[in-house]
């Protein structure tokens, strides 16, 4: 435990991990402020003294997953042209399942008084719901002009089936599955090679 009035250095991102452990631990009913402090191994009140609320806490958690997630796939067309076009989809995918942002996600169905919270936990920033689709559009429009896909592909289309499909198999199967990423290399080929 902290000694009560000493700063401790990067308390949000180690609540924001505590939250997460006891996230996926437990799922969301798990999640309260106790859990979580106790998880991250700060007093309780800190959380409230940072965030006002466990609401205000959880939205801040999503955008914080989100905005990495999305930073995590901006350089994803910039791959293009390198390695194979399956392996630099395949590295796309990871880092969209990535820091069990499916798993946050649900939290958001499951404690909807959240869902109004995420406009203040944005601030002045935007989170931009799509933002994988265009990076693997992007990134799809760059090999295709560079000849590795073919020129008449729907390149928008198959970006969509790709987040689809890893979504799909993220909830369905969990991030944890020992075939996911082979299920992935299979659907991958299914969708560039045809």
């Amino acid at each position: 435990m902290s000694p009560r009035g000493v700063t401790i250095p990067g308390v949000r991102q180690q609540l924001f991990d505590a939250a997460e452990q006891v996230l996926l631990r437990e799922g969301p009913s798990g999640l309260t402020g106790r859990a979580i402090t106790r998880e991250a191994g700060v007093a309780t009140g800190l959380l409230h003294n940072h965030f006002g609320d466990l609401d205000g806490f959880l939205a801040a958690l999503l955008v914080d997953r989100a905005q990495t997630a999305t930073r995590s796939m901006q350089d994803l067309p910039d791959r293009a042209g390198t390695a194979t076009v399956a392996d630099n989809l395949m590295a796309g995918i990871e880092a969209l399942s990535a820091g069990n942002l499916l798993a946050l996600a649900g939290l958001a169905l499951a404690r909807p008084s959240i869902v109004p919270r995420l406009g203040e936990a944005l601030g002045k920033g935007t989170l931009e719901l799509d933002t994988s689709e265009r990076s693997f559009t992007a990134y799809l429009e760059a090999e295709q002009r560079l000849g590795r896909i073919p020129p008449d592909a729907d390149t928008a289309s198959l970006a969509l089936a790709l987040v689809g499909a890893t979504h799909q198999l993220l909830l369905t199967r969990g991030p944890h599955t020992p075939d996911l990423r082979e299920r992935m290399r299979r659907v991958i080929s299914a969708l560039i090679e045809h």
